[in-house]
């Protein structure tokens, strides 16, 4: 069921309305589309569905810390005892409420960091194993005692193993204790999607992701109805088949590559990421109904008319028992591998002629 905008300004004359979809001129053929094994996904007849990983981000014992130290906050700055986090101010160009849905890494120092921690980790246990491994088929195949076996196996496993426990040590005490060695921003966001206006924009930086040479970054914005949602079946470095969502314009070269949202899987993530996109943007229905959104859904004006008629529990993710949320996650999960978007027919063609 659809609820109509309240009569306000809130929303952009752009906004994105699934009912309200202008007529376009047929579609540009884009070379960039047969590169890979691309399928474009039909717009319309959503179901409720998101990627899993949009419910565990924010789950409801999530919520109340994210309270209890709002609340502490608050009581702190009527005590004049706050004192800020480290980098609290620092904007680190994200952004996801009800407004919009900006996505923005680290910075490559940050990264640089953060992999040697993870990698340094992932590697040592690796080598530990093949080490223990190595050691006991050395004692059952070589005729070596095992004094002399042990005392040649310690001096090559004290660099194999040696080597990634120190990276780990290494990035894990930077990261816990030297927070100005690793905390940095990006640049700048990569992409927005923004319910409000209606619109999508890719920020535009040079090769090496640094600012255009007047000092400001680029931005590439058109109407999100002015783009399709394919999914590329690619191999990934071990040479097997994933699949990823692609959003490109149909008249101009404006790509957004959701990779980065989650790890490259089944096509039914890509086809509820595409699902979950359009119920974001569409401001005739009600923001989706997930964790991270409902401390924001009093804000905008589809949702909040939408609760008060139907009566929604404002608490109705925060209070949740954990029972309960592995519940709704299953359900989730169920709906996704059930998902429907290859049967639907493509509602767009009503309002644009396809080339490609």
């Amino acid at each position: 069921m659809k609820f109509c905008a309240l009569e306000t300004t809130y929303y952009a004359d752009t906004a994105y309305r699934s009912d309200r979809i202008p007529k376009q001129k047929p579609s540009a053929e884009r070379s960039w589309i047969r590169r890979f094994s691309k399928v474009r996904l039909p717009w319309g007849l959503t179901q409720q569905v998101a990627p899993d990983d949009f419910l565990t981000e924010a789950s409801p014992e999530d919520l109340r810390r994210v309270e209890k130290g709002l609340q502490e906050k608050k009581e702190k700055l009527v005590l004049g005892t706050y004192v800020p986090a480290p980098y609290e101010h620092v904007d680190f160009h994200d952004r996801h409420d009800q407004e919009r849905f900006r996505l923005s890494l680290w910075s490559k120092r940050s990264h640089f960091w953060i992999y040697l921690t993870g990698g340094g980790r992932a590697l040592f246990y690796l080598a530990l194993v093949v080490s223990v491994m190595t050691y006991f088929m050395a004692l059952y195949a070589s005729s070596d005692t095992w004094q002399q076996i042990t005392e040649d196996s310690l001096q090559i496993f004290s660099i194999w193993v040696g080597a990634p426990l120190l990276c780990w040590v290494l990035g894990s005490l930077v990261i816990r204790f030297l927070p100005h060695l690793w905390v940095k921003p990006s640049r700048g966001p990569i992409w927005e999607i923004n319910r409000r206006t209606g619109l999508v924009t890719l920020f535009d930086y040079d090769n090496n992701g640094e600012y255009k040479k007047n000092g400001t970054i680029g931005e590439l914005t058109a109407p999100f109805y002015e783009f399709d949602a394919y999914i590329a079946t690619i191999p990934d470095r071990q040479g097997l088949v994933t699949n990823v969502l692609y959003i490109a314009h149909r008249y101009r070269d404006i790509v957004i590559n959701f990779r980065p949202l989650f790890a490259p899987g089944e096509g039914q993530l890509c086809c509820a990421l595409w699902d979950f996109l359009q119920n974001y943007m569409d401001t005739s229905r009600p923001l989706p109904d997930l964790p991270r959104y409902e401390q924001y859904r009093h804000l905008d004006p589809t949702t909040a008319e939408y609760d008060r008629k139907t009566r929604r529990n404002p608490r109705f993710w925060i209070d949740m028992d954990d029972a309960t949320f592995k519940q709704e996650l299953y359900d989730m999960r169920g709906k996704i591998d059930q998902i429907d978007t290859f049967q639907r027919p493509n509602l767009m063609a009503r309002h644009v002629e396809y080339v490609d």
